[in-house]
């Protein structure tokens, strides 16, 4: 099952903590010229994201609209590229926070992990991924699908899930390629591997404006809710840090509030700069085709009937020894609170 692979891993972890150390001890003495000239009372939150797109666009927003700057934070964002490498480095403590699909947290608890990391907020509410064809096709059906080879991400990862439960509620059969790192989906596909490939934005739209593909579906579209995308933290971290917690929840729900109440073309402006050699009217775009499906939500607090419905979709993928109670593994009040304090209700 896929939890054991973050068993293994807090294994790796224990076994080379004088590396862990070490490093520790490195960084340490790099701090004080990391932060000079910004002041002693700084405080920093470091933050593992699964990946990097707009589909996160009110966390940057967050950070460049000042904010984390408003609660006294910064924040230093690393890319996990998949959730187990996100989930390794909240394990490891190379991350405060971990920001990637909820399953990770749901398998480290499952593999009995004693300060398992816990869900404190949630800010995506769909898949953020678009199906990319070799070719056009303006009446794309998904059940054309049957039989062709996709590339939808990696066994046990939400992204994958989610396109099984697709498939599997479709009554057809795929081809999975799953042999390839999530980072590298995109360059596997544009050498050649799968009839259709799962590009999260601006990516696809990039891809599509290069003439590479063509987008002809969204995912989150067609799979409905799911809890996708969530901040979580080991729970002594939570328990020292909820200050912290607050504050980056705060900040965050001030973003989603800014990016449903503006223009997309004026989001993209401000948020463009965190996105490489990637075209405002992409980011534009992007931020358009989320709107679209209502990707993020007000209230970051996750409901119980969303979490026992990601359950469901990782059962039904096979990925699931056994279900854990959403009272263990996520905390809501705080979001709650701030949701009702930022939108006055």
């Amino acid at each position: 099952m896929y939890y054991q692979i973050f068993k293994e891993l807090k294994l790796l972890i224990l076994k080379n903590k004088f590396i862990l150390f070490a490093l520790a001890a490195v960084f340490t003495l790099m701090i004080p010229f990391a932060v000079a000239g910004c002041g002693k009372d700084k405080k920093v939150i470091k933050i593992n994201e699964v990946t990097h797109s707009v589909f996160y666009a009110p966390l940057y927003l967050a950070d460049a609209l000042g904010y984390f700057a408003d609660e006294g934070y910064e924040i230093e964002l690393t890319n996990g590229g998949g959730a187990n490498n996100t989930m390794s480095a909240v394990l490891a403590g190379a991350a405060d926070v971990g920001f990637c699909g909820p399953e990770a947290a749901v398998y480290t608890m499952i593999g009995g992990d004693k300060d398992a990391p816990k869900v404190f907020g949630q800010l995506t509410d769909r898949d953020g991924s678009f199906l990319v064809s070799r070719k056009p096709e303006p009446d794309f059906d998904w059940k054309s699908l049957a039989g062709k080879d996709i590339l939808a991400g990696r066994p046990g990862g939400v992204p994958l899930m989610t396109f099984q439960h697709v498939i599997r509620g479709l009554g057809i059969d795929v081809n999975y390629v799953t042999n390839i790192d999530f980072n590298m989906m995109t360059s596997a596909f544009e050498g050649g591997t799968a009839d259709y490939c799962t590009m999260f934005e601006p990516v696809a739209s990039e891809y599509q404006k290069a003439g590479k593909g063509y987008i002809v579906g969204s995912v989150g579209e067609q799979a409905g809710a799911v809890p996708y995308t969530c901040f979580m933290a080991k729970s002594s971290y939570i328990e020292k840090h909820g200050d912290t917690v607050e504050a980056l929840l705060r900040a965050v729900t001030r973003g989603v509030k800014y990016v449903y109440e503006n223009d997309s073309a004026d989001v993209a402006k401000i948020i463009t700069k965190y996105f490489t050699n990637t075209a405002e009217e992409s980011v534009k775009v992007s931020l358009d085709s989320y709107k679209g499906i209502n990707a993020w939500v007000e209230n970051m607090a996750m409901k119980e009937s969303s979490f026992n419905r990601l359950q469901d979709i990782i059962e039904g993928a096979g990925e699931l020894s056994k279900r854990v109670n959403f009272s263990d593994l996520v905390l809501t009040e705080t979001a709650d609170k701030i949701y009702k304090e930022v939108y006055a209700k």
